[in-house]
């Protein structure tokens, strides 16, 4: 099939549905260098860590350093790669520093400037993660994974964004170097989002198409404040519509005033703070705000307890992107070509 014969949203809803067996790609490649990788990880002496990106992997960086921190119990933080570039004083000094880059393509501007910057001038190490062999970031770290199983021919990321973050995490299962179960609970996720996917395919492509919905909030804390993020960009992006992203129990600080029967607030919530976010909720769905769900029991959309809380957070992923899918499509907009966006900044 051509180009020009597809449908408007074929290549992003591929990309969306086709997750689970694209995150046991990423699962293989990391499975393969286990050994390199662990001793990697623990012989470096890092007193920090730093992820970086552009767009969606700026997202993931923030996300995957609230992991890793929790996890390792390194510091660690996410930077925006132009930050890490132009801005000397962003990285905390005098400290030796891994520095993970992201990037789908391989080729952002910002993104390769960060790791040459942190080369010149910073001591440390560099882990690069990328989608596609032989592009210009895969030459600049120390280490240099690539996952071509995630990769896209969409502009909006979807299984690159998950797949990618599968990784970080699947990194900081490794370095804690425990045998611990988030590191076999990551191997399962793959079956456990196939099923899942099936079930609730319609009823939230359905959400999205709802017109009479003219502004999302996304409400996410801890580990899922990142992954917030990224679902609002996406909304923002597919679908050009007014979304935002929140710490869940910041909303109630301002932002509710925006609240009215047409806003759609959708929930990351956690095991560990479950009354906390659905408190929340239940707030605004009081001032008149309809709510999706998203979490492990008693939600709209539930994955149910089998998973550690840490493993499973990459589940909350495709189920925003499945409702931000549906109001593209309803839009009449090509979520596989947004408007005003381009695949790779180049400067």
């Amino acid at each position: 099939m051509s180009n020009s014969q597809l449908t408007a949203g074929f290549h992003t809803r591929e990309e969306i549905y086709s997750q689970p067996e694209a995150w046991r790609g990423v699962l293989a490649v990391l499975d393969a260098e286990v050994d390199s990788l662990r001793t990697f990880l623990t012989s470096g002496a890092y007193e920090q860590v730093v992820f970086t990106g552009c767009g969606s992997t700026y997202y993931l960086s923030m996300a995957a350093a609230a992991v890793l921190q929790r996890v390792v119990g390194v510091p660690a933080l996410g930077l925006p790669a132009s930050e890490v570039w132009l801005n000397p004083t962003a990285l905390p000094p005098a400290r030796r520093t891994l520095l993970v880059a992201v990037s789908r393509s391989g080729e952002t501007t910002e993104t390769l400037r960060a790791c040459e910057h942190f080369r010149a001038e910073t001591n440390g190490d560099i882990v690069t993660l990328s989608c596609y062999p032989g592009r210009a970031l895969t030459q600049l770290g120390d280490l240099n994974l690539v996952f071509p199983s995630i990769r896209e021919e969409s502009v909006a990321q979807t299984r690159a964004f998950s797949g990618l973050y599968l990784a970080t995490v699947a990194l900081a299962a490794l370095w804690a170097d425990d045998n611990s179960p988030l590191w076999n609970d990551l191997h399962r996720l793959p079956d456990v989002l196939a099923p899942l996917l099936s079930e609730h395919a319609d009823a939230l492509e359905r959400l999205g198409a709802d017109l009479s919905i003219d502004r999302f909030y996304f409400l996410g804390s801890g580990i899922r404040y990142g992954l917030a993020c990224e679902l609002s960009l996406k909304m923002k992006e597919m679908t050009l519509s007014h979304s935002e992203p929140f710490h869940c129990m910041e909303f109630r600080h301002g932002p509710k005033s925006m609240i009215t029967p047409s806003a759609l607030v959708v929930a990351l919530v956690s095991d560990e703070r479950r009354s906390d976010d659905m408190a929340v909720v239940a707030d605004m769905q009081a001032l008149g705000a309809r709510s999706l769900t998203i979490g492990s029991h008693d939600v709209d959309v539930a994955f149910g307890d089998a998973l550690d809380e840490i493993a499973s957070s990459a589940l909350y992923l495709p189920f925003g992107q499945m409702v931000a899918l549906g109001r593209s499509l309803a839009k009449g907009l090509n979520p596989d070509r947004p408007e005003n966006l381009d695949a790779v900044v180049f400067l």
